[in-house]
């Protein structure tokens, strides 16, 4: 999303970008960035539980307001759970024995590539060769 952002404000359009991976936020040096240590995916708040959502949102929209700095990055004070034990279970693969087998996991991920990949044959078609913020392989 980091990059994206850079994009849209290059443009003239102000952004602030939900983050739960600040690393990663901060390599592609994002304008603004909000972020909370939520599992990937729950970025704004745990499903259902709206006074968390709502200090995410309210959180966004007032670093959009009042950051000072580029790349500045704002901590929301919020905790997943009780403790940080889910991080252990989502940073790591599942064993074989967790999974119900023996021995232990393979990472069965996709190797990486510079090749871009795309799910559909559309898609690729659908790239755009004019585009200035696409990706179109030579």
């Amino acid at each position: 999303m980091g990059l994206i952002a850079r994009e849209v404000e290059a443009r003239g359009i102000p952004s602030v970008s939900l983050s739960s991976a600040l690393s990663i936020t901060r390599s592609v040096f994002a304008p603004r960035c909000v972020f909370t240590d939520y599992p990937l995916g729950r970025t704004a708040g745990k499903p259902g539980d709206r006074a968390s959502q709502d200090a995410i949102v309210r959180a966004a929209i007032e670093h959009l307001a009042d950051a000072s700095e580029p790349g500045e990055v704002r901590h929301v004070d919020l905790r997943w759970a009780e403790t940080d034990d889910w991080k252990d279970a989502v940073m790591r693969p599942k064993s074989a024995a967790e999974e119900g087998g023996a021995g232990e996991a393979e990472d069965d991920r996709a190797a990486r590539t510079d090749v871009p990949q795309y799910q559909f044959e559309a898609d690729r078609e659908a790239v755009d060769a004019a585009c200035p913020t696409c990706f179109v392989p030579s």
